[in-house]
């Protein structure tokens, strides 16, 4: 059974629109590294592919990015960095983890971000951050939990200016 880290540091931060969450995800792209976990939370049509889309254009990324709902990953190549974006909505059976090979994925030099977690909680490493998302009245709130350093490092990010 995982049992996720005690939280270091966290935040809650207004989402006002698609826009402001693309940049939130840029901002947290910076604090990242191979070997970490990012969980995402939240309901469908919270904004989860949203901050992950603008993670991946933080990472320099200039390609279509989709959500991986159907096939449940989808993967981006860096020049020293593997993403992983992992979408386990239709995860019916946590086994599906195992006959899927997905624990391969998890490396130190890949970053993975996960959609919908708690459906495979039980297998899934620490995270290195855990975000979740909510719709709040006309925008979104962003609540983010670093059970790392590295994690930390991630909201120190957020909060620095791009630039």
């Amino acid at each position: 059974m995982n049992i996720e880290p005690a939280i270091i540091e966290a935040r809650t931060v207004w989402l006002a629109d698609p826009a402001t969450t693309l940049d939130a995800g840029a901002r947290l792209a910076r604090g990242l590294g191979g070997g970490m976990v990012v969980t995402c939370a939240g309901e469908l049509g919270a904004g989860k592919t949203t901050l992950v889309r603008g993670v991946l254009r933080g990472l320099g990324w200039q390609g279509a990015v989709k959500s991986p709902t159907y096939g449940m990953v989808e993967h981006y190549k860096f020049s020293s960095l593997y993403f992983y974006h992992f979408d386990f909505y239709r995860v019916a059976d946590v086994d599906e983890w195992d006959d899927l090979g997905f624990g391969e994925y998890f490396r130190p030099d890949s970053v993975c971000m996960i959609e919908w977690p708690e459906r495979v909680q039980a297998r899934l490493p620490a995270a290195d951050l855990s975000v979740t998302l909510a719709v709040d009245r006309d925008g979104r709130s962003a609540r983010l939990a670093a059970r790392t350093g590295r994690g930390n490092a991630c909201l120190d990010a957020l909060a620095a200016p791009l630039g």
